[in-house]
């Protein structure tokens, strides 16, 4: 059988970017920040300029905090986006001692009155979904924390909010650790327990492929372990050393295992957004978005070429290198025909 008799078309996937890739960053050390400052009617006509880019993900309060809803949805209507999530900020500094987890009660609802608020600013985009990224709940150091409490405290509040807003979706998004040392939605495992645990039907999982790899985790193992349960609610895709959170362009290190993750979303049936969550710190962010872009095509394509049959019989027999072969062999072919249009 040729590659042409076993290409399977499929639907060109949706292609998406959280609207921090277009801003300004800073880290410890270059405090002043790589370019100057943007606002998020700023970040969003650079997203506009990215060919194929079709829906972000918005931080909110909009940055610098003194944009309108309404001022965000023109922006988004020019540029021919769409707003897929809203992502609170309540992660920030006021929060350093956790939001949902905070020890002083009134800092906890403000925590969860910032996430209801960007629900009902969700509800007036449109999105498909409230991503919930608790960077402050967790501990730094042993003794410091009651667990248990913690993860009461974690689950009573995003179940509260589930309950809230039936109408919404709710994604966490799950990190081992940063900012603190050890946060409570650490990895797949704990964050699936803890949907559980909330026993509502509106919350599942965004799996930042980055968090998974420097977590420990084989991003494929992981996807297929939210969807098999049907928590799969969306992806932001990177790459980095498994060190850190280095959030760098798509494939730029893990090419291989970035493909078999692509492999395990179609494999499984999954037809959500593939969502870039890439940190250009020093690059031009307008390219660096292309970039993922076409190398997320790249895989598009290759999936189409890939033999599955051949890839069945190799995995069956646990045969490392056939089935490596196999996945490349399609790989390869369709990262050249992207370089080369």
């Amino acid at each position: 059988m040729s590659d042409q008799d076993r290409i399977e078309i499929h639907p060109e996937p949706v292609y998406g970017a959280g609207i921090w890739h277009f801003a300004t960053y800073v880290d410890r050390y270059a405090t002043d920040g790589y370019g100057e400052p943007r606002t998020v009617l700023d970040a969003i006509k650079l997203a506009g300029a990215v060919d194929d880019l079709a829906v972000v993900d918005l931080n909110w309060p909009f940055p610098p905090g003194n944009v309108s809803t309404a001022e965000v949805k023109d922006a988004l209507a020019e540029e021919g986006l769409r707003a897929i999530a809203v992502t609170p900020e309540f992660y920030t500094g006021k929060f350093a001692k956790g939001g949902f987890t905070n020890p002083d009660p009134a800092v906890r609802r403000q925590a969860i009155e910032l996430v209801a608020g960007s629900a009902e600013v969700g509800r007036e985009l449109g999105v498909d979904y409230v991503k919930l990224w608790p960077g402050q709940d967790g501990y730094d150091y042993p003794f410091q924390a009651d667990y248990t409490d913690l993860w009461d405290k974690s689950v009573d509040a995003v179940r509260e909010l589930a309950l809230a807003f039936p109408d919404l979706r709710f994604a966490i998004e799950y990190k081992p650790r940063e900012p603190r040392n050890r946060m409570v939605f650490s990895s797949m495992a704990r964050t699936l327990l803890a949907i559980e645990d909330m026993a509502v039907d509106n919350v599942g999982v965004l799996l930042d492929f980055g968090h998974s790899l420097y977590g420990g985790e084989t991003p494929a193992e992981a996807a297929r372990m939210a969807i098999a349960r049907n928590r799969l609610f969306a992806i932001d895709v990177n790459d980095n050393f498994r060190g850190w959170d280095d959030d760098m362009v798509v494939g730029s290190v893990h090419l291989l295992e970035t493909f078999e993750f692509f492999f395990a979303l179609r494999d499984a049936g999954w037809d959500g957004v593939w969502q870039l969550d890439q940190f250009p710190f020093r690059e031009d962010s307008v390219e660096a978005a292309t970039a993922g872009i076409r190398t997320m095509r790249a895989f598009h394509h290759a999936l189409d070429h890939l033999d599955r049959d051949a890839l069945a019989a190799a995995q069956s027999a646990q045969d490392a290198l056939r089935a490596q072969r196999i996945a490349k062999r399609a790989l390869y072919r369709a990262l050249a025909e992207s370089e080369s249009v």
